[in-house]
């Protein structure tokens, strides 16, 4: 990078471990400038090796999504990208599920993309241009009765996506939503790969990868889609 201070910045919620850590590492290898949330010090233990900065927070405290926000703004001045990832809300049985513990899965799931974008949006519309993704599930259009509140809510969360990129892809905002399937985030028992076409888990690499296109340029048409990397699990047309 021959320019620091010209590099793109990207702003990553769930980014100490697994796939938000990995796409933190390939968004860094790009060329972009980091600021990193996670609920443990995970998130600067990474930040430090790569030069980025860090809050300690989680996605459904909208004091949180606050302060790594304005961390962002302070040090870097500018925000190109948003990843938006956070881990499973409560599971239960369907009607035994609290209203307490559907409230917390919507903060998670919904309410952090939107608070977010209330955020990000006025910077990218005076910055010309700006792009979000935001990890959800391949069980979003595909429910699973082991994540009742996950599964409400990611769907949810495709739907608020396709309306952002309504209203904003005329001013060259651009949002996405990825669909992992079984990623090697989580130890998977041996004979869930028996479930994909690929009979195999997938990577954490291969969700960075697909991160970082969908954030570039080179991605510059595409909005408001659902992009399943699943290894072909889900039967959706």
């Amino acid at each position: 990078m021959s320019d620091e201070t010209e590099s793109p910045v990207a702003l990553i919620t769930g980014g100490g471990r697994g796939m938000g850590a990995a796409i933190a590492t390939e968004l860094r290898a790009q060329g972009y400038r980091l600021a990193l949330m996670s609920p443990s010090e995970s998130c600067e233990t990474l930040a430090a090796e790569l030069g980025g900065v860090a809050h300690r927070g989680v996605a459904q405290e909208a004091k949180d999504i606050q302060a790594i926000f304005d961390l962002t703004m302070k040090t870097y001045g500018r925000i190109d990208a948003v990843v938006n990832h956070t881990g499973h809300p409560p599971k239960g049985d369907l009607l035994e599920i609290s209203d307490e513990d559907w409230a917390l899965g919507s903060d998670m799931v919904v309410l952090s993309l939107v608070r977010m974008a209330r955020l990000v949006t006025p910077v990218m519309l005076k910055q010309g241009k700006g792009a979000f993704v935001n990890i959800t599930t391949f069980a979003a259009y595909e429910p699973s009765l082991v994540f009742p509140v996950s599964c409400t809510y990611r769907a949810a969360a495709g739907a608020f996506t396709k309306l952002y990129s309504d209203r904003y892809a005329a001013s060259g905002i651009r949002m996405n939503c990825i669909l992992p399937g079984y990623i090697d985030s989580l130890n998977h028992k041996p004979e869930t790969a028996e479930k994909v076409p690929m009979k195999r888990i997938g990577l954490v690499e291969e969700i960075a990868k697909t991160a970082s296109f969908l954030l570039s340029d080179g991605a510059g048409y595409i909005t408001g889609q659902n992009i399943r990397v699943d290894g072909g699990l889900t039967r959706h047309v």
